[in-house]
């Protein structure tokens, strides 16, 4: 009988991390050891999209991502099904990028701000993983990202901050860091959590 994926999830705020946590970790294993899902490719079309209270639309909000569809899709994997999903475009909300494919693999990581928040999602983790960063730190990453890779003003991104970003931490997320099997706190490096964590599922490979 074959084995059962080894399902994790790694959440964590806006700019804590995860991208280079993540690419770190997904450097060490092949595409026949390890399959990643990011939540990113499951926000809905900009239309969709909630607006605040000045006609800005509010990514940082559940709502915005379909994850029903990503909790089906995390289920399909489990089971050893390959996904289909059009890659998300930021900055061109409403086109689909090229069709992106999921292969099973014996790991399975699963990344986004929400996937501990829907609970059809956290119930498959096996291991539920947290990366946190402090405020101000999170907020320089986030700036030097937005303003360099996505042409987003500074004013602007500051303005995101303040109204979507840290609303959604302290409702979304925060409360589901206690939930958390493994926090990583990575405000200088993350390297030894990183060989923590490569160990251990080089383990589950073995299996």
């Amino acid at each position: 009988m074959k084995q059962k994926p080894y399902l994790v999830g790694i959440s964590g705020g806006s700019a804590s991390g995860k991208t280079s946590f993540l690419r770190a970790l997904r450097d060490t294993f092949t595409e026949d050891e390890l399959c990643m899902v990011s939540q990113d490719n499951y926000y809905k079309l900009a239309y969709e999209h909630q607006k605040d209270e000045n006609g800005h639309t509010n990514f940082d909000l559940p709502e915005c991502v379909d994850l029903e569809a990503f909790a089906a899709d995390l289920t399909l994997l489990a089971r050893g099904e390959t996904v289909y999903r059009h890659e998300y475009l930021f900055q061109h909300e409403n086109q689909k990028g090229e069709l992106l494919s999921f292969k099973p693999a014996p790991i399975i990581i699963c990344e986004g701000l929400f996937i501990f928040y829907h609970a059809k999602i956290f119930e498959q983790f096996d291991l539920k993983i947290f990366i946190n960063a402090k405020e101000e730190l999170a907020l320089q990453r986030r700036l030097a990202r937005d303003v360099a890779e996505r042409n987003i003003s500074e004013s602007f991104v500051l303005y995101q901050w303040e109204k979507h970003v840290k609303p959604a931490y302290q409702q979304y997320l925060l409360p589901f860091m206690a939930e958390a099997d493994m926090i990583i706190n990575n405000n200088t490096h993350f390297q030894t959590s990183l060989q923590v964590l490569q160990q251990f599922l080089q383990s589950k490979v073995k299996k």
